[in-house]
């Protein structure tokens, strides 16, 4: 079956950082952008971060740009997230999605979801 994994998401303290997996299995992740969507109770799912199928490509929502970082490994079927300088507004449950493009992920569409994963920035 086709699935995308979250992992990484933990309680952390502002200021603190965590790096976030999305692994893929029963398909080839390098055939897909892929993109990082947040959702906190009560507010609509939001856009954080998205790659290109290369990776040459990525976009950063202006509430994240300068303190995250995404990546892709393709040999290990992985994409990650690196979340620096966390704020208590990063709160929130983090998926990942895959799409043909960037493009698509820009406007929120995704052809495979995952789970997601928690992140909680609380001291």
């Amino acid at each position: 079956q086709l699935q995308l994994v979250e992992s990484g998401g933990a309680l952390v303290q502002p200021g603190g950082s965590l790096r976030l997996s999305c692994a893929a299995s029963g398909f080839t992740l390098d055939y897909y952008a892929i993109g990082w969507f947040r959702q906190a109770p009560g507010k609509e799912r939001e856009g954080v971060s998205c790659i290109s199928r290369s990776g040459g490509i990525t976009y950063f929502a202006d509430s994240v740009k300068d303190r995250f970082t995404i990546s892709r490994d393709n040999a290990k079927n992985t994409v990650y997230l690196q979340m620096n300088s966390l704020k208590p507004e990063d709160t929130a449950v983090y998926y990942c999605a895959a799409a043909a493009s960037v493009l698509g992920l820009r406007k929120g569409r995704g052809d495979y979801w995952g789970q997601g994963t928690q992140v909680t920035v609380s001291s």
